[in-house]
């Protein structure tokens, strides 16, 4: 195995301090990308779809759930498995507490074409209790290229798609893919996805921050069980 090479304190300092000009840069940089990202223009979804969940049937706009946006993991379970993407897996059980989330109108839900029959039992033995919903039978994970058709087979991909709704209506903002999803996990990258942002009030474009009244900045962040509904 190659290891690090050994220096000085000094050294490693000088080093870091050089790396560390390159990060802020970096960090600078991937702040423009998702005010970018927000500025993205939005599509109405017209077409119905209908999941099937704990409660039976679920619109898209039911997994809202009350809340301005929603963030759907397209989760790679085939119905023909017994189980989930061992990869799609470690991705979820990173997903802390959802309140942080739903403290700024987010949920997030997970969907699979899997039967939801299939999809309890993993989800118990997984210990989750982030919401799961099928999508058997529908065009939902074709319609957003979580599922494709190649060369006469089907193939599953790993996703994140994000939605907003104004009143009744419902509007689809943004998705990636692979190894567009890599850097996501923790809550705040996850809001970095949505048209909202983190709803913080150094973020552009400017106006978005108090469109919820939800908390903004880590100084207002709660302990889970202190957010109000």
């Amino acid at each position: 195995m190659g290891l690090p090479d050994i220096v000085t304190r000094e050294e490693w300092l000088a080093a870091r301090a050089e790396l560390l000009a390159k990060e802020k840069a970096a960090t600078r940089a991937r702040d423009a990308l998702n005010a970018e990202r927000r500025r993205l223009p939005m599509v109405e979804i017209e077409k119905e779809y209908l999941f099937a969940g704990p409660d039976g049937k679920a619109t898209l706009f039911d997994l809202f759930d009350g809340h301005a946006q929603l963030i759907v993991h397209h989760f790679m379970f085939a119905p023909e498995w017994d189980a989930g993407c061992p990869s799609c897996s470690a991705f979820l059980d990173q997903i802390g507490h959802l309140a942080h989330l739903r403290a700024r109108g987010t949920n997030f839900v997970a969907i699979s074409r899997a039967p939801f029959t299939k999809i309890l039992p993993f989800k118990a033995r997984m210990g989750w209790t982030v919401p799961w919903y099928s999508s058997s039978g529908d065009d939902f994970n074709h319609d957003f290229h979580a599922t494709v058709d190649e060369d006469g087979r089907t193939v599953e991909a790993p996703g994140l798609s994000c939605f907003l709704r104004d009143g009744d209506r419902v509007f689809h903002t943004y998705s990636a893919y692979d190894r567009g999803t890599d850097w996501v996990g923790s809550y705040s990258s996850l809001l970095d996805l949505t048209a909202l942002g983190r709803q913080e009030e150094w973020e552009l474009p400017k106006g978005r921050s108090s469109a919820l009244g939800a908390p903004a900045g880590s100084g207002l962040v709660r302990y889970h069980d202190e957010y109000e509904e």
